[in-house]
């Protein structure tokens, strides 16, 4: 997509506020008291694994489910009981749900019919949205002549073309092959800046979710683990299960043994010690056991003779080695009995290890996170 000036839908975007939503089916808890704000115009990723109840929280936002507790406001509007048709939410499903039998402008065309427009003004906003999306030569196609990217193009130019206040993205990339759905999550991201569109956005994709979003809302088991901006959901995990869903990770048990200036020294099932920095909001005292997380990607080669020497070190053999691409993915068995996941940058210069290999990698205290106190 171009990033030419479109008239903006700004003055539309509205504010999202979801306030003790609860939703059960039987015996299953799909919600559980889901309090969230998104502000006018931001881009909002609900990430979580399959079940953990975020398309769920969607259907209740669209209206196509009821909230047994709890209220969804709009602009400080309440809409938590009304059609779904009459709350102003444009809204992608993962199958783009076109009509097949409707050409491409008559699909986009569809919201503003149901609406009563008048087609002179019509057919002049469906130009406009085929433009936006550039599939303005394509009006008269049907769905089915259509690669799987223009179908969701057309579906964006529907859910979009009636100014909506919110928009809603239900796995919208789920039917794409990884080429095209890294090419799209670009195109809807430039899309969603452009029109000012406050959006909700449902992926089980954490890639996907670090790459659009300016905030990710992680949800397990119905109840929402923590909110807050990619960088913080990746380096500063509130809790193991976010720490280990989010990316790679490796997740050390082990106990405080020492504390001093902003530092802890922490010494590891298995025997080795290792410092790590401590939290004001998460307070551990000696003696106290702990978990903490440290990156693969974090660790450094230490037999690298230019590499200088740190406490923190895992030495070991590599039980296994991968290429994947831009680094060399290891890992490491200790004598101790841990299990470690390393990743270091590969290139022509940087040597590489094969199975049986000793290696000895090592990281910085700051590259390391204490995410739990027992």
């Amino acid at each position: 997509m171009s990033d030419d000036p479109v008239r903006p839908a700004a003055a539309q975007a509205g504010r999202l506020e979801i306030d003790g939503v609860s939703k059960t089916f039987g015996d299953v808890v799909a919600l559980a008291d889901v309090s969230l704000g998104v502000g006018a115009g931001e881009f909002v990723t609900i990430l979580g694994p399959s079940g953990s109840g975020k398309t769920t929280l969607l259907k209740v936002i669209a209206g196509f489910e009821t909230a047994e507790t709890g209220s969804i406001r709009v602009d400080g509007s309440d809409v938590t009981d009304l059609d779904p048709a009459r709350r102003n939410i444009g809204m992608v499903f993962q199958n783009y749900a076109l009509f097949p039998h409707l050409s491409v402008a008559r699909n986009v065309g569809y919201p503003l019919a149901m609406r009563g427009m008048a087609k002179g003004e019509l057919a002049s906003r469906v130009a406009d949205a085929l433009e936006m999306v550039e599939l303005g030569g394509m009006a008269e196609r049907q769905p089915k002549q259509l690669s799987g990217g223009q179908q969701q193009r057309v579906a964006l130019a529907r859910a979009t073309v009636f100014q909506p206040r919110l928009l809603l993205l239900d796995e919208p990339f789920g039917a794409l092959d990884r080429k095209l759905r890294d090419q799209m999550q670009l195109e809807v991201r430039r899309l969603q800046r452009r029109l000012g569109l406050t959006t909700l956005f449902i992926t089980h994709d954490q890639e996907e979710a670090l790459i659009m979003s300016d905030r990710i809302a992680v949800m397990a088991n119905g109840r929402l683990q923590q909110v807050g901006p990619p960088l913080e959901i990746y380096e500063a995990p509130a809790n193991p299960f976010i720490a280990d869903f989010i990316g790679e990770s490796n997740i050390f048990s082990g106990r405080v043994e020492a504390g001093g200036e902003g530092v802890l020294s922490v010494r590891l099932d298995g025997g080795a010690a290792i410092q790590v920095p401590s939290r004001f909001d998460l307070a551990a005292r000696v003696g106290q056991r702990v978990r903490v997380m440290v990156r693969p990607e974090r660790f450094v080669d230490l037999n690298v003779g230019s590499v200088p020497a740190m406490v923190n070190r895992i030495d070991g053999l590599v039980a296994e080695s991968a290429y994947v691409g831009v680094s060399d993915k290891y890992r490491i068995a200790t004598a101790a009995g841990l299990q470690v996941l390393v990743r270091l940058p590969s290139g022509p210069s940087s040597r590489r290890y094969r199975p049986g290999e000793r290696i000895c990698a090592g990281f910085h205290a700051a590259d390391a996170r204490l995410i739990e106190v027992e």
